[in-house]
């Protein structure tokens, strides 16, 4: 009984022993390193843009193009004319030297340009003479207003021709005018016939409200009919895209 005993605890202790030996060889083991984090996407690019006006020096009355160009954006305005496309053209007539500040947004950050129009001072009015007519006179200081495609709004670029128009049309109360709405060649003509009559009827209530009483106002709609530039590209577009004044015999 002795030795049993005594081969039991022998066998006891080696299975301690061999336990404690597995659990420090576990403890001693390398552990494993966890994955680097990955590498964070590289930066957006940086937005571009550019902004120039030709001509950049005007006289009073002459419009100038502004015509811009961005890339990496996604917001793009001008100050004093809102939102525009990342690319494109549009005539401006400012009625002071005026600097044009174009901002563009994008993932990458905001870049701006600039550009001067530089208005020259108005040139004493010559004397009126009896050889002058209204209708001549009308001709010298009546503006046409212009729109975006695919609008009828007045543009505040425009609001100075039309109060203009309308401080002219008050100081000669007898003249009478017809207002034609047109548009460019893109869209369906009965489209664009609709499209002209509302540019006409927006001229006409913003002379309106500036004092100039409607009953002197006729409006008529040439939708595409009668473009004023024959060429295929924005700038020729803008020229259409008018209300066009015409002096009533």
């Amino acid at each position: 009984m002795k030795h049993a005993t005594v081969t039991t605890t022998m066998r006891w202790g080696a299975a301690l022993f061999a336990l404690a030996t597995i659990m420090f060889l576990a403890a001693c083991a390398p552990k494993k390193l966890a994955a680097p984090p990955p590498p964070p996407p590289p930066n957006a690019t940086a937005p571009t843009a550019s902004l120039s006006a030709n001509p950049n020096t005007v006289d009073p009355g002459q419009p100038t193009t502004l015509t811009w160009q961005t890339t990496g954006a996604t917001d793009v305005s001008i100050d004093g004319i809102g939102p525009v496309d990342p690319i494109g053209s549009r005539p401006v007539t400012p009625t002071e030297s005026t600097t044009y500040h174009l901002i563009a947004k994008g993932a990458g950050g905001t870049q701006d340009a600039t550009a001067r129009v530089t208005v020259n001072a108005a040139p004493a009015p010559p004397p009126q003479t009896s050889n002058a007519t209204e209708e001549q006179l009308f001709a010298q200081n009546v503006k046409d207003v212009y729109f975006d495609y695919d609008k009828y709004d007045i543009r505040a670029a425009d609001q100075g021709a039309v109060q203009g128009d309308a401080r002219f049309l008050q100081q000669h109360s007898n003249i009478r005018i017809t207002i034609e709405g047109h548009c460019d060649e893109r869209g369906s003509t009965e489209y664009n016939l609709a499209l002209g009559a509302n540019r006409a009827d927006a001229v006409k209530n913003a002379l309106i409200q500036a004092g100039v009483a409607g009953d002197r106002i006729k409006t008529i709609s040439y939708g595409k009919e009668k473009p004023f530039c024959s060429e295929s590209n924005e700038s020729c577009w803008q020229q259409n895209r008018r209300g066009h004044f015409v002096y009533e015999k």
